[in-house]
């Protein structure tokens, strides 16, 4: 796809949305941050954007040594104080990854990978529901227009993490950034998905909001889910990435480590989706895959040419700095200069006719499950427009 093809989407979102009987909140920006007009995907195109995330993860897992030597978690730039939580989870199969998101460059030579958000990856609601309920606006919600699976791949991976872990308490409790309407709407509809799935009781609560004991009659993970009423939970989702829990709450890191791996409570994503999440990962497939067709070269040192380079846990697209010929074109701003970097081949974004580029979002949940699209004029973050697709 080298051309966005466009379709105008009429109908307002928001009804749309609550006529589908979702009761979570649609944030007031929504309906501006959705574009009223959807991608023309080829139904060949969506295929291989599925197939590439099914290819990629599979690639993921069997680059990883089931030892997790300390020389890849230093290249990584894993926290040490994580280490033990990530080779326990690693080597537990019941520690079940539940989902990620890969951000995809459709090029004329097919997919390539540019990062995978496999710990906290957002724009759930927006995908799942969202962009579903633009089609229902605009009356043309026929399900087989859209590849969208997201709710039900969510569903079907929180049923097996529950069965896999059948000697815990089926009580989860969700957690998130406190402040953040976005990271309560995702924790949301993973909820939503979490009691179809037959969890027997889902509470949604800030971070702060939880309690956590290793010692005596009351350890384990807890949460007042109403007014003087407090639960023991035995799973935990929480919409907070490890490397910040582990650089901020270090009491919290250790507790929480020693807790999963006593089998108190079991966590998701779990420790280990921070191997993948590492942008560090990029070089490493490339050295275990050199030359994959799914791949951009990708290494810690200073590439020719054109490249981008990335802080290895950065978010949102910040630091992002863009390199040619060894001249600074663009950076990005942002709180993750000081982190060890990658460099990345620069990959050309399909453009549409008014210039904006556009970056694929496809969602794996134990298999490649949904598609979306971000656009924007320049570099691709958190807050670039959110764009539907049809299938054609």
């Amino acid at each position: 796809m080298n051309t966005i093809q466009l379709l105008p989407l009429a109908g307002n979102v928001g009804p749309a949305v609550r006529a589908l009987g979702w009761e979570w909140a649609v944030e007031e920006a929504c309906e501006n941050y959705v574009a009223r007009e959807a991608v023309l995907l080829p139904e060949a195109e969506a295929d291989a954007l599925l197939a590439a995330a099914d290819t990629l993860y599979d690639m993921m897992v069997r680059a990883i040594p089931d030892a997790v030597p300390d020389d890849l978690l230093q290249l990584l730039a894993i926290p040490p104080n994580l280490w033990a939580a990530v080779r326990h989870s690693w080597n537990d199969d019941r520690h079940w990854h539940l989902y990620g998101r890969f951000d995809l460059a459709s090029t004329p030579e097919g997919p390539k990978l540019i990062e995978f958000n496999a710990d906290t990856a957002t724009s759930i609601p927006e995908t799942a529901v969202v962009q579903w309920a633009s089609l229902v606006a605009a009356d043309q919600d026929d399900e087989d227009r859209q590849a969208n699976g997201l709710f039900e791949g969510l569903e079907a991976q929180l049923s097996h993490w529950q069965s896999l872990n059948s000697d815990l308490d089926s009580t989860l409790l969700l957690v998130y950034l406190p402040g953040s309407a976005e990271d309560e709407a995702n924790c949301a509809v993973i909820a939503e998905a979490a009691r179809a799935a037959g969890f027997g009781r889902v509470h949604v609560c800030p971070v702060d909001a939880m309690q956590v004991a290793v010692a005596g009659e009351e350890r384990g993970v807890w949460a007042e889910t109403a007014p003087g009423e407090w639960v023991r939970f035995g799973f935990v989702f929480k919409l907070v990435p490890w490397e910040i829990l582990a650089e901020e709450e270090p009491e919290l890191t250790a507790d929480l480590s020693q807790l999963l791996q006593s089998r108190d409570v079991i966590i998701a994503n779990p420790a280990y989706s921070l191997l993948f999440q590492s942008k560090g990962l990029l070089a490493w497939l490339w050295q275990v895959y050199p030359h994959h067709p799914l791949l951009l070269e990708a290494s810690l040192e200073d590439l020719t040419g054109r490249y981008v380079r990335k802080p290895l846990l950065g978010r949102e697209g910040q630091n992002v700095t863009e390199i040619e010929a060894g001249q600074l074109r663009h950076e990005q701003p942002g709180d993750f200069s000081h982190q060890p970097q990658v460099r990345q081949r620069w990959a050309e974004l399909p453009r549409d006719a008014q210039n904006r580029q556009y970056q694929a979002g496809v969602f794996w949940a134990g298999e490649a499950c949904a598609i979306s699209f971000r656009r924007e004029t320049g570099v691709i973050t958190n807050l670039s427009e959110f764009v539907p697709h049809i299938l054609g």
